[in-house]
């Protein structure tokens, strides 16, 4: 998988890296220095910590999509919020809206450094 060259591909990227449902595909998209908070009020940062909770996302079966709502970048760093679900058939197993910040790596492609997945959600 091609990591994004510009910050508004992450959420595209991403999707596509969860639907392959490889773990390691996925930890590719992460600076795992950062944070990722895959359930409210449950951040959790590290290399073992993300594998976890990567795989507990994967485990829920069903398609993932993400919606950009918008992606504001300022040199290397760019904040984009999102509109996400996980879908199997017409059943929506999960849908949130959540923030992601991204950093622009030395190599030029985009890694997500904070991904809180329910971020925009009211009441988180």
């Amino acid at each position: 998988m091609d990591l994004p060259k510009r910050p508004q591909d992450a959420h595209s990227t991403l999707a596509a890296a969860f639907n392959t449902g490889d773990v390691e595909t996925v930890m590719n998209m992460y600076d795992v220095t950062g944070i990722i908070v895959p359930e409210p009020g449950k951040p959790v940062s590290g290399k073992a910590e993300f594998k976890q909770a990567i795989k507990t996302i994967l485990s829920i079966k069903g398609k993932m999509e993400i919606k950009t709502v918008y992606c504001l970048q300022t040199g290397d760093i760019a904040v984009g919020r999102s509109e996400w679900n996980i879908t199997d058939g017409n059943d929506i197993k999960v849908s949130a809206k959540g923030i992601e910040v991204m950093k622009k790596q030395t190599d030029g492609t985009w890694k997500i450094i904070v991904d809180h997945a329910f971020g925009a959600e009211p009441s988180v």
